[in-house]
């Protein structure tokens, strides 16, 4: 049996060191000789809550073949009233012309109904119907 070479250990690239900034202090001194820091100004911005007094709905199913919507209405709803839908994607304001229920033409719904709805553009499930 021959021996066996030793392997040599693999050499290790030396690290450079990183190169950090200074960091800055205050120079306000009191008379004691104490630092002071700089205390940040806290601002809260105002929340600005939606106003949901004119929600009207929530769409619930959407049937692109015909451009129609199915909403749930939360509030009463008429033929002649504009409606805006907003969504994550969707953002635009109609005029309402025609509305069904069960495929039954209809000027006026109740809160609680679901009604069909022909669309001017694309909406999703989840998009909220407003009244403008």
């Amino acid at each position: 049996m021959s021996p066996k070479k030793k392997k040599s250990p693999k050499k290790r690239a030396k690290k450079r060191p990183v190169k950090r900034k200074p960091v800055k202090k205050s120079k306000k001194k009191i008379s004691s000789g104490k630092r002071i820091l700089k205390k940040k100004k806290v601002t809260r911005k105002k929340i600005v809550k939606k106003v949901k007094e004119n929600i009207i709905g929530v769409i619930t199913h959407y049937f692109p073949q015909v451009r129609a919507a199915v909403i749930k209405l939360k509030s009463p709803l008429a033929v002649g009233d504009r409606i805006k839908i907003k969504g994550h994607t969707t953002d635009f304001t109609q005029p309402i012309d025609s509305m069904q229920i069960d495929h039954i033409p209809v000027n006026l719904a109740k809160k609680g109904q679901e009604i069909g709805l022909l669309v001017d553009s694309r909406v999703r499930q989840h998009d909220t119907v407003y009244k403008v």
